[in-house]
């Protein structure tokens, strides 16, 4: 379905379904089609599990046949993750996923059919029924067929969506389990009254098979979404230092503990499971189906309404620990009531508080339990973190359900089932302890991660704070406390001084200076007792002068006659000049006469250091009145120091005459950085000077790079939309230069704004561009060959278009950065610059299972070693070729003068000059007009081979040109053509000399 045939998603309703939802219009079709095949498949699993559940209990019990169910589903659930694995090295993963879904689904024709016979069977000296032996395969093959279906959707959601996408999208995927339970859990019992147990097992398989459909089509729609290449054995052995992290140290134990707290969490989940179905049993099979569907289905509409209304508001409140320990203190309260009730005649009641448990154990597990696991695995390096997860959440459960069959075996060898209850509530406890274990070793890594500074913005903000608060009590360096105070800062500005204020005398001067001036960004009166109660403590100047100017500038009536002691000549220059710029702000007339003198002393002293302070002064002065007179001179101080401090104050000040001068600094390597700090500071205001400048093709490419490196950290709305607008228009250097900062912006602010404001679909047009150009390139090689064309300049041309395809394709690993797994494409982009064989294959598999852009076969054909014209043909969707003589294919290029690079474009007129070919009017005026001296010089020569009367008219208009060598060739053209008896002596202007058209070009005298 093509995004222009989605009227209703294009519709105002449609726009605001897709807003409630998050998602973009383009994800709208995949996630909606995956929801439908995970809310259609879970329906046709919950089916099923009741009756498997019902049939089960009837023929062997709960306490007979459980324990041996999850000791088999153990290995069985291993044994199909390694199948589902080595599907994929003998099928193409699109082709793995359906056959999946159908493996899970082909075996319930079977048991439909084994249910309808009681023909007795012989299994060694056992004798069972088919419908026996049927009830049980059918109840190991559930526990199997939900492995395989989670598995099934988690990878096939990540082939369908990029790491950004998955983000917004899975949460509304993932709910259709949520949402299967509600329609089968209350469909369940009517369907049983009309068509019988038996009959359900043969819908859920027809739900099932309709679910494998879905994932057929998506299969089939989104084909570029998966790999053609079979998976290989890529998978080498990790680099020494990453096991060694792991083999010890605070990540090590870090990482027992979530082994303990995930598999303590399916453990007490079975036992309760266990206990449940124990005292379900002995009722008639239709009883035990009816009432776990309506179970299922009220808790389904429990699950939906905890997930969408309240997980994420309990957790954002009370913190990911308070909410973690929720389940387990819960479970500890319900099973020490249990067992106090155990001892009690009173069975109905009993009953009603297994299910009570039952039903809190799933909704807590399902909702919070589930929204607070990944958060677990957030303090543990990015490099790391995926890896950990894997092997964490995917032994755990195995292990777990092991580990519980065994001990249900022996307990029911020594008849002690009756410990179930107190074993829950022991495991409850331990669970719950080790939840407070977590907790230190979390706030320990937290700390060391700041200090890496590789720590993900999306952790728990409760935690950090406790986090920096220990880690600032506690000795360290003062490096290692600022890491900690810089990123608080960075996820909460807005109330870091609600963690650093009671703290500032405990701090070291560094760290003090630090703190106040991250709670400056966001000044609070709240906190004005703790900074006064600093300066009492007589701090250094460097501290004394912060202290003062967030008192002075958050205080609502402040008495600026305590500032007047500190304007004395014998006060350090720091703390002066912050006093004299606060009276200029918030001073009487005659408190700023006197504040504007200390200031004129301090920019005219013979020290540096009052120079410099009194510059930045400046910077903190809301009105510079009479001071603006000493800028110009300033601007000229032989300190470079002086020169930075002013170029802030101006930025401060907003002093509109003196931002060229800020523009200027940019030209320079000594003051770039202040002029970039100061242009930053102007934020919205500096951006049309910036984008002028970095418009201007007659700058240095180096200064227009940095005028976009400037709009970029700016970073507000405007910057953002000045780049992207530029981004879609810009070619070649610009283009680069405009994707790197994008990428480079924090917290992918600009790769999500390039995607909400171009869409996938922009994106995706960009990379056909450069794939498009590169194919002009390879059309140009294969005409222009070593064996017609012959010579320097056109082995310089070809050279010059090897190195723009090489250009393209770094723009092309930029773009595809924005839409998926900047590691990913980086690992691809490394391997592929390797001139091995193995090498360039496994970025090429990297890319093949990583990219689903509609021309991803076109990308990969161009990447591979194939010679050009397979390249070239690779590209017949893309790049039409038609073989054109050499002379034309030169014009050709001409043609696309905008997109090909400055030396190339110089290249084609020396080529030109050497094989005597004639260029057309157009293309000689417009390169004429080139800002590059050295396009402009090629044309020179090749009008003086080609034409040399329109050279001659041109020749006046060309002596005073910018660029000196254009200017010196200028002079010796003239003076050639001077000491010529004739300008047509050697080249006689005749239309048929040598194919090069000599006659006056029409439209030149317009230069």
């Amino acid at each position: 379905m093509k995004l222009k045939d989605q009227w209703f998603l294009n519709s105002k309703i449609g726009q605001k379904l897709l807003r409630w939802v998050n998602l973009r219009p383009e994800e709208s079709e995949r996630t909606f089609m995956m929801f439908a095949f995970y809310a259609t498949t879970s329906i046709g699993l919950v089916w099923l599990e009741a009756v498997a559940i019902a049939l089960f209990l009837e023929a062997y019990g709960a306490e007979e046949g459980l324990p041996w169910i999850y000791i088999a589903s153990a290995g069985i659930g291993s044994g199909l993750g390694f199948l589902y694995s080595q599907l994929q090295r003998i099928l193409p993963l699109r082709r793995v996923i359906v056959v999946t879904a159908l493996l899970m689904a082909t075996p319930l024709l079977l048991f439909w059919l084994g249910l309808g016979n009681k023909s007795p069977i012989w299994l060694g000296e056992w004798q069972v029924t088919v419908i026996g032996l049927t009830t049980f395969l059918m109840r190991l093959w559930l526990e199997a067929i939900y492995v395989l279906n989670d598995l099934n959707t988690s990878i096939t959601a990540n082939q369908l969506f990029n790491i950004r996408e998955i983000k917004r999208t899975y949460p509304l995927i993932s709910s259709g389990i949520l949402v299967a339970d509600v329609i089968s859990g209350f469909s369940l019992k009517p369907l049983i009254a009309v068509f019988g147990l038996r009959t359900i097992v043969l819908l859920s398989f027809f739900m099932m098979a309709v679910g494998a459909v879905i994932l057929f089509y998506l299969s089939r729609a989104y084909r570029q979404a998966f790999p053609d290449l079979l998976r290989r054995r890529t998978e080498e052995r990790q680099p020494d230092y990453l096991n060694r992290r792991l083999q010890g140290g605070p990540l090590g134990r870090y990482v027992i503990l979530l082994f303990t707290f995930f598999i303590l969490a399916q453990v007490l989940f079975l036992l309760i499971d266990f206990r449940f179905l124990s005292d379900l049993q002995g009722r008639s099979e239709e009883a035990i189906a009816g009432f776990l569907g309506l179970f299922n289905g009220i808790l389904g509409i429990f699950e939906l309404a905890m997930q969408w209304l309240a997980s994420s508001r309990v957790i954002e409140r009370v913190g990911v620990f308070s909410a973690a320990i929720v389940l387990p203190g819960m479970i500890s309260i319900m099973g020490a009531l249990l067992i106090a009730m155990s001892g009690l005649s009173l069975p109905s009641l009993l009953f009603a508080s297994l299910v009570l448990l039952k039903f809190l154990d799933e909704l807590l597990h399902y909702t919070l339990f589930a929204s607070v696991g990944p958060v677990l695995f957030q303090p543990i390096p990015d490099t790391l973190r995926s890896r950990i997860q894997a092997t964490v959440r995917g032994v755990a459960e195995p292990l777990s359900n092991g580990a519980t069959g065994f001990a249900l075996l022996g307990l029911l060898g020594f008849g002690k089932l009756d410990w179930i209850l107190p074993i829950i509530f022991f495991l409850a406890v331990i669970w719950g302890i080790t939840i407070l274990f977590l907790r230190a070793k979390y706030v320990g890594l937290l700390v060391m991660s700041a200090e890496r500074g590789q720590l993900s913005t999306d952790v728990d903000l409760r935690e950090l704070k406790r986090a920096v608060v220990e880690a600032l009590e506690q000795p360290g360096t003062d490096a290692h406390k600022a890491a900690c105070i810089e990123l608080l800062s960075q996820l909460d500005a807005r109330n870091v001084g609600e963690v650093l204020a009671p703290m500032l005398g405990k701090l070291s001067a560094t760290l003090q200076r630090k703190s106040l001036e991250e709670m400056l960004a966001f000044p609070n009166p709240a906190y004005l007792g703790n900074v006064r109660a600093l300066i009492d403590q007589a701090p250094p100047p460097e501290v004394l002068a912060v202290a003062l100017r967030y008192i002075w500038l958050t205080d609502s009536n402040p008495d600026i006659r305590q500032l007047r002691p500190y304007l004395r000549s014998e006060v350090d220059p720091i703390v002066r000049g912050t006093a004299a710029s606060l009276m200029l702000r918030r001073g009487s007339p005659t408190q700023k006469a006197e504040a504007t003198n200390t200031l004129r002393l301090m920019l005219t002293h013979k020290q540096e250091r009052e120079r410099v302070m009194g510059c930045r002064a400046l910077g903190e002065a809301l009105y510079l009145q009479a001071l603006r007179l000493y800028i110009p001179n300033l601007l000229q101080d032989e300190s470079l120091r002086v020169r930075c401090a002013l170029l802030e104050a101006i930025a401060a000040t907003h002093l509109e005459e003196f931002y060229p001068s800020l523009l200027r600094g940019l030209y320079y390597k000594s003051t770039r950085g202040a002029a970039m700090k100061a242009l930053v500071r102007l934020e919205n205001e500096a951006i049309p000077m910036l984008v002028e400048l970095a418009e201007d093709p007659h700058k240095p490419d180096l200064i227009r790079m940095q005028a976009w490196k400037v709009i970029g950290q700016i970073g507000t709305l405007e910057a953002l939309d000045a780049l992207i607008s530029h981004l879609m228009t810009a070619w070649g250097t610009n283009r680069r230069n405009i994707l790197r900062i994008l990428l480079e912006m924090p917290n992918d602010i600009g790769i999500e704004s390039a995607l909400d404001r171009l869409g996938r679909s922009g994106i995706e047009q960009m990379i056909d561009q450069e794939i498009m150009f590169i194919g002009q390139g390879y059309a140009a090689l294969l005409d222009l060959p070593p064996q017609r064309v012959s010579g320097l300049e056109a082995d310089l041309l070809r050279r010059s278009l090897r190195d723009m395809r090489l250009d393209a394709e770094e723009r092309l690993f930029l773009l595809l950065k924005f839409l998926y797994p900047i590691s990913a494409i980086k690992a691809a982009a490394f391997n592929l610059q390797s001139h091995s064989s193995s090498s360039v294959a496994r970025g090429l598999e990297i890319l093949d299972n990583t990219l689903d852009i509609p021309s991803k076969r076109a990308l990969l054909s161009l990447l591979d070693h194939r010679p050009d014209r397979d390249k070239l043909e690779s590209l017949s969707e893309l790049v039409s070729y038609e073989p054109m003589i050499p002379s034309d294919r030169l014009r050709r290029l001409l043609d696309l003068r905008h997109f090909i690079s400055d030396w190339g474009l110089a290249c084609c007129f020396h080529l030109a000059r050497q094989a005597r070919w004639s260029l057309t009017a157009d293309h000689t005026l417009a390169c004429m007009r080139h800002p590059r001296g050295f396009v402009r010089e090629a044309v020179l020569t090749y009008l003086k081979t080609a034409s040399p009367r329109a050279l001659a008219k041109l020749l006046p208009m060309l002596k005073n040109d910018p660029d000196r060598l254009v200017a010196d060739q200028v002079k010796q053209i003239v003076k050639d053509f001077a000491t010529s008896s004739s300008i047509y002596a050697n080249h006689p202007a005749t239309p048929g000399n040598n194919g090069i058209n000599v006659s006056n070009v029409p439209g030149l005298e317009t230069i």
